[in-house]
């Protein structure tokens, strides 16, 4: 992978993992579908004004997805961008960041699978020994949250997120090797914010109670994870295989840890940091190139 592509993923990871918090922050005065929308509808306002700002001329900006495009196109938008927010969202009604963050990044052992499967990407071994390695440092954090419980239905609706995330990733990719990478995100993204649109009167209620420090976390989540983070997300997949992308994205759990601790003030046990020393030693081994 490329130093570009690289940094671009680092970008990702810092990005998502604050938005466990931000999501968490702002479930006491949204609900799931509210914020799914708020997050979407501003998420792809923002991706759109930064999609056709540029000149049309420039290579590689704009170009209409063929019809054999918008059965992935809606997959990814329903699955990855609305189903997968809208789980994400009301499981950490239930969950502690931390915890949420580490069940939903099971999706990374499914898309390098998935990926293996259907892309053709095939399962090199330190990839698998990586995944393998990192997926026993979420088991490990799985054992010690800073809550000391997790509720079922909280974890069925992480689970399903991942489902949905694994599912999307693996959608997405092949849609990047024939379209510019803003133009995919922004689509996905205006996809799921459509799904959403039934939740308009809720967030237009909610809107109306919500404090002002709740709101600007609104459109931090839509500016920064959402435009900003798929953005870096689909330009550093585009240039690298799915199953190496998910094992990077194993980083974000113990990043998410670390901002729930400052900001949320959950506090990590000793086991929990012991496994994101394993996770990001897994992320180090898929990512080591093959002499």
């Amino acid at each position: 992978m490329s130093k570009q592509a690289t940094t671009a993923a680092a970008v990702t990871v810092v990005l998502w993992a604050s938005s466990f918090v931000a999501i968490r922050h702002l479930g006491t005065e949204f609900s799931a579908g509210a914020l799914s929308l708020a997050r979407l509808g501003l998420g792809s306002l923002l991706l759109g004004v930064m999609l056709f700002a540029r000149p049309r001329h420039e290579p590689a900006v704009r170009r209409w997805p063929a019809k054999r495009d918008w059965p992935q196109l809606l997959a990814c938008g329903l699955l990855w961008f609305g189903v997968y927010n809208v789980a994400l969202n009301e499981a950490e009604r239930r969950l502690d960041a931390g915890t949420a963050a580490m069940l939903v990044h099971i999706a990374p052992l499914l898309i390098a699978v998935l990926a293996g499967l259907t892309l053709g990407e095939g399962f090199p071994r330190r990839l698998v020994i990586g995944g393998l390695v990192a997926f026993a440092g979420i088991v490990v954090i799985g054992t010690s949250t800073s809550t000391g419980h997790a509720e079922t239905w909280g974890v069925v609706l992480c689970i399903i997120a991942a489902i949905a995330y694994a599912v999307g990733v693996v959608t997405q990719k092949p849609l990047l090797s024939r379209l510019p990478a803003a133009e995919v995100t922004w689509l996905a993204c205006t996809v799921g914010a459509v799904a959403c649109l039934p939740f308009a009167p809720t967030l237009i209620d909610e809107l109306g109670t919500a404090s002002a420090g709740a709101i600007w976390w609104a459109v931090y989540l839509a500016a920064f994870p959402t435009a900003l983070g798929f953005t870096t997300w689909a330009f550093a997949l585009r240039r690298t295989s799915a199953g190496k992308m998910g094992i990077t994205v194993y980083a974000v759990p113990v990043v998410a840890i670390a901002l729930g601790w400052l900001f949320l003030g959950e506090t990590p046990a000793l086991l929990t940091l012991a496994g994101g020393a394993l996770c990001l030693t897994g992320v180090a081994i898929s990512r080591r190139s093959s002499r």
